[in-house]
């Protein structure tokens, strides 16, 4: 297939896990075996052990040849990550990019993503794996109907996981795809109304869902036209048929679109907010070379989203991070793992990101 862009690209959206002790800085976690962006990472707790684990990703060559499947996986209170079995794949290409990653029900769930050859050419991914982190194993989960990349992985009821968007294969996808645990069946849930978009990210509390941004495709006039997308939508969840979405269009908060940040619910004094972290208003390929000319560099900003007055609050600027996938909460602080840093540098550090209101 022909690339999205000229060349090649890569990517985020997210569940929390509270566990609640201690605030621990990020200098005190243990950093990952060697550095890596664009990788999934997830946790929970289990029987009073909290795992985190890191799939796949970008290595700090940043070529096509630094694609890969490898897995670590950290248990809380040991010094280092453990490496455990790479991620499996039917491909023969086995790396991924832009995969797609969440918790349920103690277990680690991983959706599609890419492969990318040494031609640039890149394959859309339809394989979907749970993972235990107490056995360490992985087991086929059905494919998605429809393979997709780049997209934002949400939980409800414990239950469903909802793939919004993203890019499959040839172009963008408006759907939601709905994965049921308790079946293993897939379904399509109410479409996604705004415009379909690949890097795009978004966070879930109780019934409320928002996406935000990402990249948007044209095909007029011919080439392909790629464009930045600053865009929210509300989507609020049936209680009754969870197959079913009331979308509406949100104001956006600052009208700069940033390709492939994180999001994720946070509690600030007693408020429970969607929160926005990361990416970069450029859009970039694999070495964070913006597709403009103009290297892209993360961005500090940070959007808080309050569902119950269905406003955007400000927030103070934070820690610059970009090409996530996942935030995770541990030990009651929200962090990034891994990722690019200032001069698209590739790191294998975690990122503390402090949530404060502007006064």
């Amino acid at each position: 297939m022909l690339p999205k862009f000229p060349c090649n690209r890569i990517t985020a959206a997210s569940l929390l896990t509270l566990l609640l002790s201690p605030t621990t800085q990020a200098t005190d976690l243990p950093a990952l075996p060697e550095p890596v962006s664009n990788q999934v990472v997830l946790a929970t707790s289990v029987g009073g052990k909290t795992y985190v684990s890191s799939f796949m990703g970008l290595g700090s060559g940043k070529t096509a040849k630094d694609v890969h499947n490898r897995a670590w996986q950290w248990t809380q209170g040991e010094p280092v990550w453990q490496n455990v079995s790479p991620v499996p794949s039917r491909a023969r290409l086995s790396g991924r990019l832009a995969a797609s990653g969440v918790t349920l029900q103690n277990h680690f769930f991983l959706f599609g993503g890419y492969t990318v050859a040494a031609d640039g050419s890149e394959t859309t991914s339809a394989e979907s794996y749970r993972y235990s982190p107490v056995t360490r194993t992985y087991n086929k989960l059905p494919d998605m109907p429809v393979a997709v990349d780049d997209a934002v992985a949400l939980s409800y009821q414990n239950r469903y996981i909802y793939l919004a968007s993203g890019w499959s294969q040839d172009g963008n996808v408006n759907l939601i795809q709905r994965f049921d645990n308790f079946t293993q069946k897939w379904s399509q849930a109410t479409p996604f109304p705004g415009t379909p978009s690949f890097g795009l990210a978004g966070a879930i509390t109780g019934s409320v869902l928002v996406l935000c941004d990402g990249v948007a495709v044209s095909y007029q006039p011919p080439p392909r036209q790629y464009q930045a997308l600053a865009q929210c939508w509300r989507g609020d969840i049936d209680s009754k048929d969870p197959a079913k979405i009331s979308w509406q269009v949100l104001p956006h908060p600052d009208g700069k679109s940033r390709y492939r940040m994180a999001a994720s619910a946070v509690t600030l004094n007693g408020t429970t907010y969607l929160a926005f972290i990361g990416g970069s208003e450029t859009a970039y390929n694999f070495n964070g070379m913006g597709y403009n000319g103009q290297p892209a560099e993360p961005s500090t900003a940070i959007w808080l989203f309050d569902p119950a007055s269905n406003q955007w609050q400000q927030a103070q600027p934070g820690q610059g991070v970009m090409d996530l996938r996942t935030l995770i909460s541990l030990n009651g602080e929200l962090y990034s793992l891994g990722g690019m840093l200032k001069g698209q540098q590739v790191t294998n550090q975690w990122t503390q990101h402090q949530i404060k209101l502007q006064p």
